[in-house]
């Protein structure tokens, strides 16, 4: 096919050959299959990010920086320049994770180029070398559940080990590979030590992939990864061999009930966000 005006660059520059297709299209990118030599990869063009919450962006861009003070000023104040220039660090967020987790072996798709706001990396492929499916398209016997659960859950420590939070993990970010899933979309992942909703994040990536889980493997509901994954974080005793057990029991002591409804009602505003972001692919 002829190439998009977004890939043409990148066409002119000997990094994609041709454009054999497009992949999918979403509310935050289109994804396309291309060839480069003789390999298929695919490129992921960023749209203009117009379906975000303000509060969602700062809670997920909370300690990000950039170096020059004046990039600084004009995102804080919101300008035209400031806007794109906020994009842009967005879209350079979901680089730097899939560089930095892919040095810690995290299974990602592997980074190759970032170019005019195109993304090349890795095409995630199936037994038939297909391009491989979401886990909310795939039905898993039992056994097969409780397995990429327990694979994820690895992942996961994996990636809070290397310092990253992805923020937005659930069926609809993993890609069921001939070898297992893999984890994609993260432009909003967050640094785990230095963002204040970091907590948060990481037990809603844990709980969705209980519930999802779960309705194959009903034993799953009952377990608490998530905060026994971040009890042990927060202590400075979890690494990547770490053998989790599932069970978690929270300390006593006066309840912090404003603190309470304010998750409430971050839970609430992330999971419409959610339905949103869903509901346009």
């Amino acid at each position: 096919m002829k190439a998009p005006p977004r890939l043409q660059s990148l066409v002119d520059e000997g990094l994609i050959d041709t454009v054999v297709r497009q992949l999918m299209s979403g509310k935050e990118a289109m994804v396309y299959v291309v060839r480069c030599g003789d390999d298929t990869r695919c490129a992921k063009i960023y749209k203009e990010a117009t379906n975000r919450s303000f509060r969602q962006a700062v809670d997920y861009t909370e300690n990000r920086k950039v170096k020059n003070t004046r990039l600084q000023r004009a995102m804080a104040k919101g300008t035209k320049f400031g806007r794109q220039a906020t994009e842009a660090a967005w879209q350079s967020a979901e680089v730097d994770a899939l560089y930095r987790l892919a040095a810690a072996g995290v299974r990602v798709p592997v980074p190759y180029n970032f170019c005019d706001g195109v993304l090349l990396m890795e095409l995630v492929t199936d037994a038939e070398g297909d391009a491989a499916p979401r886990l909310n398209d795939v039905i898993f016997s039992q056994e097969d559940a409780l397995r990429h659960h327990a694979t994820l859950l690895r992942e996961v420590v994996r990636m809070l080990c290397a310092g990253v939070v992805h923020g937005d993990l659930s069926e609809f970010n993993v890609l069921l590979a001939a070898d297992g899933p893999v984890i994609i979309d993260l432009p909003q992942a967050v640094d785990a030590a230095g963002n204040n909703h970091a907590k948060r994040m990481l037990l809603r990536d844990v709980e969705n992939l209980k519930v999802f889980f779960g309705q194959f493997a009903p034993e799953l509901l009952q377990t608490r990864y998530g905060e026994e994954m971040w009890n042990l974080y927060e202590r400075g005793e979890l690494d990547t061999a770490t053998a989790l057990t599932g069970q978690f029991v929270r300390a006593t002591g006066p309840v912090d009930v404003g603190g309470v409804l304010r998750e409430v009602d971050d839970a609430r505003a992330e999971e419409s966000a959610r339905r949103v972001r869903m509901a346009g692919g």
